[in-house]
This record gives structure tokens, C-alpha cells and sequence, in this order.
């Protein structure tokens, strides 16, 4: 009933439209929507601009920004194992989404020459996705050292792209960057990975930058398993406060949490005049600072559980000089004695009140929510291990080229960012479109499936499998377990 509009034009093929219908569905139509995103953003493009390239110019078939559209949109998609990428390999929606080629031709087949040679007129023009082979080499040509910074910078170039176009090309005057570290678990004896004490499991221990007000990943750094948390932090935060007040803010302050404050790190913080808060850890010195003020104040106590704050100073023995320290006390329900910690900044108590840093502080719940979103979602996987063949051939090799476990580590460097900054740049494109659709592209695929709009992808030659009637790319993929909860948690 009525005319059917498209929502929206795209920029990267016009022969595409996209309308909210009933029929003529596909199950990676998201792709679509992503790839514009991608598109406008220009993000892979800027990528492909910076990154080596090792392969033979003559015998290129798929071009780098293609495979990286690819990597990423499959990723995007929920599609995690890049066997996927042969599954899906003549999928019309995800030809059209990853190719660079205007109107029809991402979906034209090359058919066999009349001498039987198996290749068309063309052989350098790929006939569907990269395959899993050529997307391994892709991963295997980023883990170099040149490409992983590429890799690592894209998610702020990602970052400040976005935030700029929605502020008219300006940066913003503040923006607090959120540190923290994570797990990544692994299944196996990856190098690098360890057991850690604290997560009671073998895991990489990644640190991870995130925007605060806007929930942008900023930069990610793999670290080995058992590293303490504030193990390369120093060197981390500032290379990154210097590109985030280059791109995206004229004044940047830091948050961390309780593991991080040291020395180091905070005299370094303060000398270039950059402002942080931080919970610091409880001790018998602390301890015994706040025990005076551990005591109800007499009468019966209100309906609302109460919050004491008191300024003071403190230096550790490893510190240079006093800092000054807010104690935070507090009452809980059903318990019979007090709760306190502490919080360290350099603000001046003129600068920011006490209620106004805990307040501050309190909202690290909203970045452990984005992090914690970033694992359930994506559910990052980080497999590279040293495989060296037994026998090539059906014979034992004479001659082994040893398999350095650093060289599995720099993949997994690259799958962490693969899974944190590939598979970012996947959750970071992503989060664009949230401003499209906050549910869509970054939730499980599967959950995905049942609450995403139905959009058609509309095209002369977008065909339905051989054995769908009706002009019709039907949904693969129905079922709809619960989503997992993405809750920011408090902290204190």
C-alpha cells in the first residue's frame, strides 16, 4: 500500500537503495548500512594510504581497502572465523558491501574463456569475498611493526572523525580519557598468555583507552598475561594524551583505576599539567588516616544511606611529594559498620569540590560498560601459536625454518586489535552507527537477527539462492538467545 522510499542514498554505489519492506530480506543486510558508514568516514581508505602492502602489484586480485572492508564487516557482522569468509563468499549483500566497484559489477560472475582456461578477460577483478587464505595473509602482512601502528592509530583517526562531523569540524574543548586493563582468555598456551592469580585464568592483559563522554575506543596495547596492571601504562597514556589533544580536544584528563597510581606515572601526568583522579588502594597508613571518621554521628540515621568526604593530603613512600586525597565514607544497606576508600588527584579542592570528583569518579561505571560490552559482544579470540609442520608431503621435513613464538605474539598483537582495533574498528564503526540504531551492528549476531529492521537491498541483480521463491534473500539465521546484560558497574 502507498510508495515505498528509500531511507537514505549511498555514497559508495547509487545503483543500491535501501527501504524498510517486508520481503527480499537478507540476513547481512547490515553490512550495507556499515559500509556507509565506512564510506563517509573514509576510515579504511586512510588506512590503505598508510599500510604496506608486501604483495606482487601483478598479481593482485583483491585490493587492501577491499580486504580490510571485508575483515571488518564480517566482524561487524558476527561472523568471527575467517572460514566464514568462504561460507560467505558469493553472499550478493557483502559483494556489494566490500567492493569498490560502482553499479553491478561486484556481482558479475567471470565466466570460463572458450580455450577452458578457468579465468575470465580479467583475472585481477575478484569474483566474491577475499577467502580465508588471503584474509590469514592479510593478518599476517598487519602484524608487522609499521602496519600495527597503522592499526592501533586508526581507532583515534576512527574517533575524531566522528566526533568532528558532529561538532561542525571543531574538537571539544574537554574530554576525559578512561584507562583500564582487561582479559582476554585464551584457550591453549599461546605465547604471551599466563596465568593470572587475580582472574584465576590464562588470559592476555591488554590496556585499553576509551573516550569517556562518547564511549570511543581510543588506542589498545597487548601485554603478556601476568603483567601487573599499571605495566606499561607510563609510556601508553602519554604517546596517547599527545595524539588525543592533537585530534580531539584542547585539554584531555585521565581516569584509572586503584592499580594504576604510581609514581612514575603520576609525576609524569602532573609535569605536563594534565588532570587525573584515581582510587588508590587501602593500606595500613590510609587505614589509619580514616579510622577518626569511621564513626556514625550520633542520633538515628535518616531513610537515605549517607556519603562523608574529607580533604587531605598523603604521601606514599615511593612518592616525591604530598598529593592531595579525598576520603570517601559511606553507608551501606544492612551493614553495621562503615565503608571508606580513597580517591588521588591533582585537581585543587577550587577546581573540583569533593562531591564533584567523586561524582567524576563514579562515572568510570559507563566505561567499564562500554569495555565490558566490548567483550560479551565481540567476544575477542587471540589463537596464533607456533604450528610447525610435522611432514609436507607425507615426508618429514630435512630443513625446518624455526617458528619464533614472538612472531605468533605480533599476530596476536594484530588480533587484538583484530579483536580490539580490527574487530573495533569493527565495534568502532559500529558505534557510529548507533546513531543510527544504538541495538544493531554491535550486538551478538544472533540477538542481532530478531530486533533489527527489516531493510531490504533492493538491486537488478541482487538474486536470491537457487532455491528461494519469490525473488526473496530469506534471514539464515532466526534464533534469538537473551542478550547479555551490559550494565556499567559501580565501582565503589
Amino acid at each position: 500500500m502507498g510508495e515505498e522510499l528509500a531511507l537514505f542514498p549511498l555514497e559508495f554505489n547509487g545503483s543500491i537503495r535501501i527501504e524498510s519492506r517486508a520481503e527480499r530480506l537478507s540476513s547481512e543486510a547490515g553490512a550495507v548500512v556499515l559500509r556507509e558508514i565506512i564510506e563517509r568516514y573514509g576510515i579504511t581508505r586512510w588506512m590503505t594510504e598508510r599500510l604496506h602492502d608486501p604483495r606482487n602489484p601483478d598479481l593482485i586480485t583483491h585490493p587492501l581497502e577491499e580486504m580490510l572492508n571485508t575483515w571488518l564487516l564480517l566482524l561487524a557482522q558476527g561472523w568471527r572465523d575467517r572460514d566464514d569468509a568462504d561460507t560467505l563468499r558469493d553472499d550478493p549483500v557483502l559483494r556489494m558491501a566490500v567492493s569498490n566497484r560502482r553499479g553491478i559489477s561486484p556481482l558479475e560472475k567471470r565466466e570460463p574463456r572458450a580455450d577452458g582456461e578457468p579465468l575470465g578477460k580479467n583475472p585481477a577483478v575478484p569474483d566474491g569475498l577475499a577467502s580465508q587464505p588471503t584474509l590469514s595473509r592479510l593478518g599476517r602482512a598487519l602484524s608487522s611493526e609499521a602496519n600495527c601502528k597503522v592499526v592501533r592509530e586508526a581507532l583515534l583517526e576512527l574517533a575524531s572523525r566522528r566526533i568532528k562531523s558532529s561538532r561542525a569540524g571543531h574538537r571539544m574543548r574537554y574530554l576525559t580519557v578512561d584507562v583500564d586493563s582487561l582479559p582476554v582468555e585464551v584457550h591453549g598456551h599461546q605465547p604471551g598468555s599466563e596465568h593470572n592469580g587475580h582472574y584465576h585464568l590464562r588470559i592476555y592483559h591488554p590496556l585499553v583507552a576509551s573516550c569517556a563522554e562518547t564511549g570511543d575506543l581510543l588506542d589498545l596495547r597487548l601485554r603478556e598475561g601476568n603483567v601487573h596492571t599499571a605495566d606499561g601504562a607510563l609510556s601508553f597514556i602519554d604517546a596517547l594524551l599527545d595524539r588525543v589533544e592533537e585530534k580531539l580536544c584542547q585539554v584531555a584528563a585521565v581516569r584509572i583505576d586503584a592499580g594504576f597510581p604510581e609514581e612514575n606515572l603520576l609525576a609524569a601526568l602532573e609535569a605536563r599539567n594534565t588532570p587525573y583522579v584515581a582510587r588508590v588502594k587501602n593500606n595500613q597508613v590510609l587505614d589509619r588516616m580514616a579510622e577518626p571518621y569511621l564513626r556514625r554521628p550520633v542520633g538515628r540515621p535518616p531513610q537515605e544511606l549517607r556519603t562523608w568526604l574529607y580533604e587531605m593530603t598523603y604521601r606514599a613512600e615511593s612518592w616525591s611529594r604530598d598529593r592531595r586525597v579525598v576520603l570517601v565514607v559511606l553507608e551501606r544497606a544492612n551493614e553495621l559498620f562503615l565503608h571508606h576508600f580513597w580517591i588521588i588527584t591533582n585537581w585543587a579542592a577550587d577546581q573540583k569540590s569533593g562531591v564533584e570528583l567523586l561524582e567524576h569518579y563514579r562515572q568510570r561505571g559507563t566505561a567499564e560498560g562500554h569495555m565490558g560490552e566490548l567483550m560479551n559482544v565481540l567476544r575477542p579470540a587471540l589463537s596464533s601459536a607456533p604450528r610447525p609442520k610435522t611432514h609436507y608431503r607425507d615426508k618429514v621435513p630435512t630443513n625446518r625454518t624455526p617458528s619464533y613464538a614472538m612472531d605468533a605474539f605480533a599476530h596476536n598483537e594484530v588480533g587484538n586489535r583484530d579483536a580490539r582495533g580490527l574487530e573495533p574498528a569493527a565495534r568502532a564503526r559500529a558505534h557510529p552507527a548507533g546513531c543510527v540504531s544504538r541495538a544493531g551492528a554491535r550486538a551478538p549476531r544472533r540477538a542481532r537477527n530478531q530486533r533489527r529492521r527489516r531493510v531490504a537491498v533492493e538491486h537488478p541483480l541482487v538474486a536470491p539462492p537457487a532455491a528461494t521463491a519469490g525473488g526473496e534473500l530469506t534471514a539464515a539465521n532466526t534464533h534469538s538467545p537473551d542478550a547479555a546484560e551490559r550494565r556499567a558497574r559501580d565501582h565503589v
